[in-house]
C-alpha cells in the first residue's frame, strides 16, 4: 500500500512540475521577454495576463496547488535520495543530483520572487511592473540573486522534462534516452538565454 502511495506521488509530482507549473513557467518567460522591446510592450503583455477571466481560480488551481505539491514533495525527495556520485561519477548521476540541488534553490527563488512580486502587488504596493523590476534589479546583489535563481529554475525544469519521459514510458530505450539528453539540454541553454534577456532588458 505504501509502495502504491509512493508511486502515485512521485507520478503526480512529475506530472505537475511539467503540467501545469512547466507551462506557467514557458508563459512567464514569454511575457517578460516583452520587456525586450521596451516598457511599453512589457505593460501590454502584462496587462493582457492581469485581464484573463477567472484569473484568481487559474492562479489557485493550475499554479499555487500544483506547486505547492511540487515543492513539497520535492524537498521530500531530495533530502531522501541517495546520491552517489562520489562512488559513480556518471552523467546522469551528477544529473541526479543537481535536480535535487537546483530544486532546493528553485523553491527559495520563486518564494522570494512571489512574495516580491505578486504578494506586493496584492497588497496595493506596486503598480507597475517595470518599475518594480527595474528596481529589484538595480541592486547588483538582487541581480545575481534572480540570475541564479531564473537558470536553476530553467535547468530543473529541463532535467526534470527528461525524467518526465522517462517515467511517464515515452523514453524507454537507452537511445532513446540519450537523444531526450541532448534535447532537454538544448531546451535548457534556449530557455537560459531567454531568461537572461528577459533580466537585462530590466537594467
Amino acid at each position: 500500500m505504501a509502495g502504491n502511495r509512493e508511486f502515485v506521488n512521485r507520478r503526480l509530482h512529475s506530472l505537475f512540475g511539467i503540467i501545469p507549473v512547466g507551462l506557467f513557467l514557458l508563459v512567464h518567460l514569454t511575457v517578460n521577454h516583452f520587456a525586450t522591446r521596451g516598457e511599453e510592450s512589457f505593460g501590454k503583455a502584462t496587462g493582457f495576463m492581469e485581464s484573463l477571466p477567472f484569473l484568481a481560480f487559474l492562479e489557485i488551481f493550475l499554479i499555487f496547488l500544483p506547486l505547492l505539491y511540487h515543492a513539497i514533495y520535492g524537498l521530500y525527495v531530495a533530502f531522501t535520495a541517495k546520491n552517489n556520485i562520489g562512488r559513480m561519477g556518471y552523467f546522469r548521476n551528477w544529473m541526479f543530483m543537481l535536480q535535487r540541488v537546483t530544486g532546493v534553490i528553485t523553491l527559495i527563488f520563486v518564494a522570494w520572487h512571489v512574495w516580491e512580486t505578486k504578494i506586493a502587488y496584492m497588497m496595493g504596493n506596486v503598480t507597475n511592473f517595470y518599475d518594480m523590476m527595474t528596481n529589484i534589479l538595480s541592486s547588483p546583489f538582487m541581480f545575481w540573486f534572480y540570475l541564479v535563481g531564473v537558470v536553476c529554475t530553467i535547468f530543473h525544469f529541463a532535467n526534470g522534462l527528461w525524467s518526465f519521459c522517462v517515467s511517464w514510458g515515452i523514453t524507454i530505450s537507452p537511445r532513446s534516452q540519450r537523444i531526450s539528453t541532448y534535447v532537454t539540454m538544448v531546451i535548457f541553454v534556449l530557455l537560459a538565454i531567454v531568461g537572461i534577456q528577459d533580466l537585462l532588458a530590466f537594467i
